[in-house]
């Protein structure tokens, strides 16, 4: 079986959704390529929505979160060509056919809406090419009712609502999760994880912002430090040096760990008692899997906000607002127990320990049953 994934560098999480379903398919046995299919297509348009992405996230959040939010509220969304679509589809539709044509894959996977819609507007020569679009956030963002895939993974059964209000028909909807790599599949008990890390094993506390480090890390990592109450700090800065750099000036009253850009996030999240965070689609379905509850701070408007939404309206986590700081949100959590208590058991019902997994077993008993099909009707006698 040939799997061909289709990515685009708009934020870190569609390229490592991409990764971790490739890499399972792969261990199973498949062919499985991932593609950035602009960077493949063209590097002009790849680097300027990449950039685009980066700088309006981080300097734009509001005129991003506004353009957003003008997407969702459109009421002709269905069915309409997009100028996303027009400039998009001849820019790269031709060169993507070119790439499918040449690698005959069986399935085709995409993370992001972008490839999805170029997936419809090549459906007509796509034949019995089996097509997945994953969602990669706790919400279904505008433009996917613009596409007619065979199948759409999304977060949770709690979003087959939202799926149906965008004419996706219930028989293609997936809510096995969003993939994620096998290491957070897996888990090490508190005290292997923090031994590893090499701190005490006593309460933890792991503050991530993401692959670019958003956010005022040096004063989030201040305000909890001013909590009188025995606990330490891990802080992972990601590509933030000068976060990192500024942190590591810091006097703290709390042993203080602090990282750059690290491999092992997996084991940090085993590590800690709850995870300090922007509300990333991927990184929350990392930390469900692990268990690990949140304290969400900084959302990037638009899917980020909604990611949010989702969680706190379905008891999973705790978020930082103007009014209820984050050294506060910090003391609440580790003051109640019942809260505590509650967030692991709504994590329990709503995570899916496995995701990638549950996908990825559904690929191979699809192509199964079509390579039998297909067997059955080259020859009839076997019938």
């Amino acid at each position: 079986m040939k799997v061909l994934v289709l990515t685009v560098s708009a934020g870190q999480g569609h390229n490592q959704t991409a990764i971790a379903i490739s890499e399972y398919l792969e261990r199973q046995g498949a062919d499985s390529r991932v593609l950035d299919a602009y960077k493949y297509a063209n590097q002009f348009l790849s680097d300027s929505i990449e950039k685009g992405y980066l700088m309006s996230t981080r300097y734009l959040p509001t005129v991003f979160g506004k353009c957003y939010r003008a997407a969702e509220k459109s009421e002709n969304n269905r069915h309409k060509n997009t100028s996303i679509s027009r400039l998009t589809n001849s820019m790269v539709g031709q060169k993507l056919l070119s790439y499918i044509e040449e690698y005959k894959p069986d399935v085709i996977i995409t993370t992001h809406i972008f490839t999805a819609l170029h997936l419809t507007y090549l459906s007509p020569h796509l034949g019995d090419i089996l097509t997945i679009g994953i969602v990669t956030d706790f919400t279904i963002h505008p433009y996917w009712e613009n596409t007619d895939l065979d199948y759409y993974v999304t977060a949770s059964h709690l979003l087959n609502y939202q799926c149906a209000r965008k004419g996706i028909p219930p028989h293609k909807i997936l809510p096995f999760g969003i993939p994620i790599r096998e290491k957070f599949s897996q888990q090490l008990s508190c005290e292997e994880a923090r031994k590893q890390v090499g701190i005490e094993n006593k309460t933890t506390i792991l503050i991530m912002m993401g692959s670019m480090g958003y956010g005022n890390m040096v004063k989030n990592v201040q305000q909890i430090d001013q909590i009188d109450m025995d606990f330490q700090i891990l802080c992972v800065c990601g590509n933030n040096a000068r976060a990192k750099r500024n942190i590591d000036k810091l006097e703290t009253k709390h042993n203080l760990k602090t990282f750059g850009f690290i491999d092992n996030v997996a084991v940090m999240m085993d590590a800690a008692d709850f995870m300090i965070t922007k509300p990333g689609g991927l990184t929350l379905s990392e930390a469900l899997a692990k268990g690990l509850p949140v304290i969400l701070i900084n959302p990037i408007p638009g899917h980020e906000d909604r990611n949010q939404e989702f969680l706190i309206n379905n008891g999973l986590a705790m978020a930082v607002s103007d009014t209820c700081t984050l050294d506060e949100a910090v003391f609440q959590f580790l003051q109640n127990d019942w809260r505590r208590k509650h967030l692991r058991e709504g994590i329990r019902y709503i995570a899916k320990s496995n995701p990638t997994k549950l996908l990825g077993d559904f690929i191979f008993n699809e192509y199964e049953k079509e390579f039998k099909h297909a067997g059955a009707a080259a020859h009839p006698e076997c019938v």
